[in-house]
């Protein structure tokens, strides 16, 4: 992944934000929506492309677009840089790969432990039981 690169194809478009705010949501755009097109990026390989696309799938369009929209703030520069960090987390956190998981067999001690265990539960329940004459 090469975030310089990425970076450059970022695409940003403001937006005026929804919700309560006054006179300062009517006349200021101060979301900030932000599109990357995953198919056509020249920053990843094909197999990063390929990983983003799975993982990312609910969140990437048909056309093969993620988008992330932020409006925490009445700035539209801080919402611009809490989307790009944003955007960033989420490309690495999608492109790691988890590690195989290696199979291991159970200790002896380990079953030893709970046979005895199971033998000792039945030797208290069996002492529970009246004798037989």
């Amino acid at each position: 992944m090469k975030t310089e690169i990425i970076l450059s194809e970022l695409q940003f478009k403001a937006v005026r934000s929804s919700g309560p705010g006054g006179q300062n949501v009517n006349k200021v755009s101060s979301k900030v929506v932000l599109s990357f097109d995953v198919p056509h990026s020249n920053g990843l390989h094909p197999e990063e492309k390929e990983l983003l696309l799975t993982k990312l799938k609910s969140k990437i369009s048909s056309e093969g677009l993620l988008i992330l929209s932020c409006d925490e703030d009445r700035s539209q520069l801080k919402n611009k840089t809490i989307v790009t960090k944003r955007f960033l987390a989420l490309v690495q956190q999608a492109l790691v790969v988890p590690e195989k998981r290696k199979k291991t067999t159970v200790p002896r001690a380990v079953i030893e432990k709970r046979i005895k265990a199971k033998r000792n539960l039945s030797e208290i329940k069996q002492n529970r039981k009246k004798p037989r004459l």
